[in-house]
């Protein structure tokens, strides 16, 4: 383990591309792609990996939720993953949305994952091997787990209110026009249907990026440290939401903030501004 690694409060969750060569044909890992940029896959991915498709895979396909215990425990036996196996994330856009399948399976459990630091792009970038080919692996069996464990990770809208109103810390991850409110979406990005801009009431602005280097990977400890406690002034026993527009970004600060800081208390509000900025009568700060 790479010394920038082992100084994390959780270093077991964070692996480089050496590891993951060495790994790659243990028969009890299984490397997972999870990108914003579907057709990326098809195009080229490392060597052994599957393709879990966040809104095909991940989310209920008639109700904005993720999938149940059942659905989870398809899509785990259909991939080769057991409940056993060390599942490692990666993808595009500094792993935004292998965070985000890493935390919708700490909802069902599977606490034996990991993610890749610098995702795809570093891997990319340093000539490591991609592949067309598409491995089928044998089905497993994945035994349906009791529930879903939202109440640990995950805020919804009527939580996340009370927790503005209780003056409780909150971390809007998005860019800063999108926080002030001058803008309702992502720079370069379409508008997603949300009628309000602005941000939660209380809420302190730390733009998820800041978490990462240019080379897609995580700052250090001591550098992540200076943001979140430093600056934003975040306590390891603080109770946390953090969001975003749809939980993507946030699923990043949260990973930063749970595993790499070792905050005890920190939730994602999935629902995020989509919801926020669309409910009626919801309470918005404006900024510019």
């Amino acid at each position: 383990m790479n010394t920038k690694i082992s100084a994390y409060a959780h270093p077991e969750v964070l692996v480089d591309a050496d590891w993951l060569l060495e790994h790659l044909n243990d028969p009890n890992v299984r490397v997972v792609e999870s990108n914003e940029d579907l057709l990326l896959y098809d195009m080229g991915h490392i060597p052994g990996a599957v393709h879990i498709d966040w809104r095909r895979d991940l989310n209920d396909q008639t109700v904005r939720d993720y999938v149940g215990p059942e659905g989870f425990a398809a899509l785990c036996e259909r991939n080769g993953i057991g409940p056993e196996t060390t599942v490692v994330f990666y993808g595009d856009k500094s792993n935004w949305w292998a965070c985000y399948a890493f935390w919708v399976f700490q909802l069902f459990g599977h606490s034996n994952a990991k993610v890749l630091d610098g995702g795809r792009d570093k891997w990319e970038e340093e000539g490591r091997p991609l592949t067309r080919e598409v491995v089928a692996y044998p089905a497993v069996t994945y035994p349906v787990p009791a529930e879903r464990n939202d109440a640990a990770h995950r805020a919804y809208y009527q939580q996340a209110l009370e927790h503005m109103q209780a003056g409780k810390k909150m971390v809007d991850v998005r860019s800063p026009k999108e926080f002030s409110g001058e803008t309702t979406h992502m720079p370069e990005y379409p508008q997603e249907g949300v009628l309000r801009g602005g941000h939660i009431p209380g809420a302190k602005s730390c733009p998820w990026a800041r978490a990462a280097n240019t080379d897609k990977t995580f700052k250090t400890r001591e550098e992540l440290e200076a943001i979140y406690a430093g600056e934003l002034g975040l306590g390891v026993e603080d109770d946390i939401v953090a969001y975003c527009r749809i939980g993507e970004r946030s699923s990043h600060t949260w990973f930063v903030l749970k595993y790499l800081l070792g905050y005890k208390q920190v939730r994602n509000y999935d629902g995020s501004w989509t919801e926020w900025g669309n409910m009626v009568r919801s309470p918005i700060e404006k900024s510019f």
